[in-house]
């Protein structure tokens, strides 16, 4: 059965405030190690531009409810025993929210609740942990607005509420990392949802800094518009260089969540789903591609040695047979001491919406193949597919594989000689 938390702590022994919580600058103490329960087979439900679910604006509660529903049938008898559900997509939120306004994914206008009323979140979690099934809550932490966004901004919307947080870069707006109340803002966002709901784990994605946007010339990156926020930190007497500073940003907010999930509700996970290619310095030989550590300002492998993580889940969203991003070497790389040296939980990220059944897409096989490169290196670790709605609609038969092959059992306890040494709550 899923591990659950059904106790929370009176408000009165909560901290203050999670913005309260100081900004380290070096680990915090490690945390007791404890045994993964058995492998881990999890499905994200992307619901930005309504990629899961809902399947468009504007359902009404039944209908979104019944897709939820069945969305989590299919996870059910599948056998897996995680779902990494996005509750806020772009300063936005999926649940009952003082903090920031409902997300236009659900009714198509920003600030509007569902109606007949219900809380998405809450809902979510009960169908989950009805079916034995882990409810991981995905946040956004930076992104302000998406490409895909319809609607108007609220007027609650940190875009219009904190301007000068907000910054447009390419056809997106971002929260400046380099804000200090921005950040204070988005940490409570966080320490809201462990307050109030029954998660079994926090989740946030790769997006930190945003991925590079080309300028006019179609061939230089536009630099990130944080010139007010990087002299303001020069006139407070910073000395490090830009980028350092930018990485320096993104550490400080990892690293207090991960204090506030343990400080709220121990025993509470946080979870990282980074770009799946590490930094430059310590990659294997032959992997090449784009870095994370210096463009996105994510410093992963420093998380992971302070012990500011509990699991990982790189996106390895390459096929096998691509050797510059190749999907063995650098699983075995997260796993490894170089970038990982706690033994950190990774659970491999796989991209199974590209098995489409059409020209172009992928082979059943891929997938199959991936998690047994998984089991074989990795045994009693486990997987992730992005997501779950490819297996909800059978694309290419993939559900009717997995049940006939690696899923034909349930997933099993992870053996002695696999269990992680990491912080894992």
């Amino acid at each position: 059965m899923a591990l659950h938390r059904r106790t929370l702590l009176a408000s009165s022994l909560l901290l203050p405030g999670c913005a309260a919580l100081h900004r380290p600058a070096e680990a915090p103490a490690a945390s007791a190690a404890a045994a993964a329960p058995r492998e881990f087979r999890g499905a994200w439900v992307a619901t930005v531009a309504n990629i899961d679910w809902p399947s468009k604006k504007g359902l009404s509660t039944a209908a979104q409810q019944a897709e939820a529903r069945a969305l989590l049938d299919t996870a059910a008898r599948l056998g897996l025993n995680a779902i990494i559900f996005q509750v806020r997509t772009s300063a936005d939120a999926l649940y009952d929210s003082k903090l920031e306004p409902w997300s236009e994914y659900l009714s198509g206008t920003q600030g509007q609740a569902p109606a007949p009323f219900y809380d998405p979140l809450a809902f979510w979690i009960a169908e989950a942990h009805a079916r034995g099934i882990e409810l991981h809550a995905w946040f956004n932490p930076f992104r302000a607005r998406q490409s895909s966004a319809k609607s108007a901004l609220a007027a609650s919307h940190v875009a219009n509420a904190h301007p000068d947080w907000v910054k447009p870069y390419g056809d997106q707006l971002w929260i400046d990392p380099g804000e200090p109340a921005a950040a204070d803002h988005t940490l409570e966002v966080f320490c809201d949802v462990i307050r109030r709901y029954d998660i079994d784990a926090l989740h946030i994605d790769d997006y930190f800094y945003p991925y590079p946007v080309k300028g006019a010339d179609g061939a230089t990156d536009l630099d990130f518009p944080d010139e007010p926020s990087w002299q303001a930190y020069r006139a407070g007497g910073g000395a490090l260089a830009r980028a350092d500073w930018r990485r320096s940003n993104v550490d400080a907010l990892i690293a207090r969540i991960h204090e506030a999930a343990r400080a709220l509700k121990p025993g509470l996970r946080f979870g990282v789903s980074p770009f799946g290619i590490g930094k430059p310095a310590l990659r294997p030989a032959g992997i090449g591609g784009f870095s994370q550590y210096d463009t996105l300002y994510a410093d992963v492998e420093r998380w992971l040695a302070n012990g500011w993580a509990d699991y990982i889940v790189p996106q390895l969203y390459w096929p096998r047979a691509q050797a510059a991003q190749s999907f063995e070497l650098l699983l075995d790389y997260w796993h490894g001491a170089a970038a990982n040296p706690r033994g950190v939980p990774v659970y491999a990220g796989m991209f199974t919406s590209r098995v489409t059944g059409k020209d172009g897409g992928w082979p059943v096989d891929e997938i199959l193949g991936q998690i047994a490169i998984q089991r074989a290196h990795a045994p009693g670790s486990g997987h992730c597919h992005f997501s779950l709605i490819a297996l909800h609609e059978n694309r290419g038969g993939i559900a009717d594989a997995l049940l006939a092959g690696p899923y034909a059992t349930a997933a099993a306890a992870a053996p002695a000689s696999a269990v992680p040494v990491g912080p894992v709550g």
